[in-house]
């Protein structure tokens, strides 16, 4: 076997590695990014609202809420929506999902997030109490006018 010959398999060892972890890293990326950005199916995990909580959804309050950008290690930009929810009812709440709707200058839609403000706590969020949450958004649409957008409770369990 001469050394030219050595090389060349060599090179060619190399690019098939590189490609193979190439494809992994691109997978992994793509599971991240849609666990994370795509909100669960409707009836994914939770079973349907009960009349008492389709009730105790307007006992949730949402205020404070703010918009801020930073930018990450990667260099692009992050967008944060900060507030707080306050529980107005007579009841615990275990878990609360969210819809936010981002709108353009028309006051059209741009876009649609669902956000779970709960998830971070340990605890129930008891009758009275308030709880501040954080919600990351890495891509904005350009034409979003960026106030905070509307927040509306779609789902919570006692």
């Amino acid at each position: 076997m001469s050394r030219k010959d050595h090389g060349a398999s060599t090179s060619i060892i190399i690019l098939i590695v590189a490609f193979v972890l190439a494809v992994v890293v691109a997978i992994f990326v793509f599971h991240q990014h849609n666990t994370v950005s795509r909100p669960a199916s409707a009836g994914e995990g939770k079973p349907a609202m009960s009349a008492a909580q389709m009730a105790y959804l307007p006992s949730l309050a949402f205020a404070d809420l703010r918009m801020s950008a930073a930018v990450n290690f990667l260099g692009s930009s992050v967008t944060y929506l900060d507030g707080s929810v306050t529980n107005k009812g007579s009841k615990a709440v275990r878990r609360l999902e969210v819809e936010l709707n981002f709108v353009d200058v028309l006051n059209q839609v741009v876009l649609r997030e669902t956000a779970h403000p709960l998830a971070d706590r340990a605890t129930p969020l008891q009758p009275g109490e308030t709880h501040a949450f954080r919600v990351t958004f890495e891509h904005m649409p350009m034409d979003w006018n960026q106030a905070p957008p509307s927040v509306k409770p779609v789902y919570l369990e006692f």
